[in-house]
């Protein structure tokens, strides 16, 4: 199979594995939502800083070192195997005993025993990583993508019986210890790598000089990424929190989806052309305009539904978090673009420009978080929009010298998908001003709308983003019908 099949074939079949990840359990999600409180969604939320940090610490950028790696080994593998796991009992048994004070921290005891608990996932999750690491590196998306629903599936069966027998918000702990360990144990099952007996020290040394990097610029994400939860846990309400978690997976689903293809696909793609610089910028280029084209219309299309989604899917009692999902979309519109930003420079092999950017855009969210604290949720998520913005033009620059396509070209390339874009969305959510009708037909209807907008505009302007994604479609399809063709990525 050529690069550009195989790239074709990874994007497919991640997609379909994100979906089963991101999308199966969001429609799992809506049902707990309508089970359980914001309170108890809440107090979920106050664990998310504790578990991300410890997850980061295990996988420690090795993952991604491995898969940059143009040749591994068996040693190689299984030094980050026996490392993951170390690590992640350690992590367990550091949260075991700091359980007390995380919940005293935010003034609720009963997440002492939820921490000692959901603690068991950090090892579950270590014990997979490498076999999924392995999965990545071959981009073979179709074994993740079966996995993923497997688990998604049997997660939701778990959760939602549990909710409907009034455990609460112990519904949402085993429901996620339920997919960790479905996921491990099928990417046991059916991936058929094992690990030797062996620890090579200069193997992990020489991994760890990559992965080390990228370890701390992802640790340093991670807490800007979950410090709001935290502060608002711990300056307002459970039941803020609540409605602010449940905002935010709804923004999260459309950049979730498309940053775990873009990540998980483009990695790997891209660096098998890391020395041909003509050829991995035009790959680039049609990369970014594809995803952002996507990116822009989802996260425009949703802030424009906000309301009358929310209501139809959740009901009444969250209401008081659609004005926080309006504003988190636009914060979450531009994060694809930083993801692939990152990855060209983790491709060139700089993740030491990836912890020094990273170093310097969490400073900037220092004034962010003071006035969260002083003048309110809203206000701080306005300042979480300015500083994604500061942060594309940081991440571009530095990317940008690497292939010679600056900030100002990328903008170019851009701009013609964000003015589509922006004319749906405003379009679509006039239109759900003025309709006299239940909330659910509103939906329908600017959903509707939305297409036959973006559809008309794309057609009319002859969107080269748009015409890519189409060609791609269009090519897969036919290779589905007739088989493989033979031609060369880009």
């Amino acid at each position: 199979m050529s690069l550009k099949h195989k790239a074709i074939s990874g994007f497919t079949w991640s997609f379909i594995d994100s979906f089963a990840n991101q999308g199966l359990l969001f429609i799992i999600g809506i049902i707990l939502a309508r089970l359980l409180t914001p309170e108890e969604f809440g107090l979920m939320g106050m664990l998310a800083i504790f578990m991300a940090i410890s997850q980061s610490f295990i996988d420690s950028g090795f993952g991604e070192a491995l898969i940059r790696r143009k040749h591994c080994t068996i040693q190689d593998y299984s030094t980050v195997f026996y490392y993951n796991i170390l690590i992640g009992i350690i992590f367990y048994i550091i949260l075991f005993f700091s359980a007390g004070a995380i919940g005293s921290f935010f003034d609720k005891p009963q997440l002492k025993v939820l921490v000692q608990v959901m603690g068991i996932n950090l090892i579950i999750n270590s014990a997979g990583l490498i076999q999924r690491t392995i999965l990545v590196r071959n981009i073979d998306f179709k074994l993740q993508a079966k996995i993923s629903l497997i688990s998604s599936i049997a997660s939701g069966i778990v959760g939602i019986g549990m909710a409907m027998a009034g455990w609460g918000v112990w519904s949402l702990v085993w429901k996620l210890i339920t997919q960790s360990v479905f996921m491990s144990g099928l990417l046991w099952l059916w991936n058929k790598w094992r690990p030797s007996i062996i620890f090579s020290g200069a193997s992990f040394k020489e991994l760890f000089g990559f992965g080390s990097k990228l370890m701390a610029s992802g640790l340093i994400d991670t807490v800007y990424q979950n410090i709001y939860y935290l502060i608002i846990g711990k300056f307002f309400s459970a039941k803020e929190l609540g409605y602010y978690t449940r905002a935010n997976n709804f923004s999260m689903l459309p950049t979730q989806i498309m940053t775990g293809v873009i990540q998980r696909v483009s990695y790997p793609v891209l660096s098998t052309l890391q020395d041909n610089g003509e050829r991995l910028k035009a790959a680039y280029k049609k990369l970014i305009k594809s995803t952002m084209l996507i990116s822009f219309v989802l996260m425009f299309g949703l802030a424009a539904v906000a309301r009358p989604l929310v209501i139809t899917l959740i009901g009444e009692k969250w209401s008081s978090s659609i004005g926080y999902l309006q504003l988190l979309c636009f914060t979450a519109m531009l994060y694809p673009l930083h993801v692939l930003n990152l990855n060209m420079l983790k491709v060139k092999g700089r993740s030491d420009f990836v912890l020094r950017l990273e170093i310097i855009k969490k400073i900037l969210v220092v004034p962010t978080i003071i006035l969260g604290i002083l003048l309110g949720i809203k206000i701080m998520i306005v300042g979480m929009i300015m500083n994604s913005i500061v942060a594309y033009f940081l991440n571009s620059y530095w990317s940008g010298k690497m292939i010679k396509y600056p900030p100002q070209e990328q903008i170019s390339d851009i701009a013609p998908a964000f003015m589509v874009a922006l004319i749906m969305g405003l379009s679509v959510f006039l239109l759900g001003l003025y309709l006299p009708f239940k909330p659910g037909i509103v939906l329908f209807i600017q959903i509707l709308s939305g297409v036959v907008i973006l559809y008309i505009s794309t057609k009319l302007i002859k969107l080269d983003s748009y015409l890519e994604i189409k060609e791609i479609i269009r090519e897969k399809m036919i290779r589905t019908i007739y088989g493989d063709l033979s031609n060369e990525y880009v």
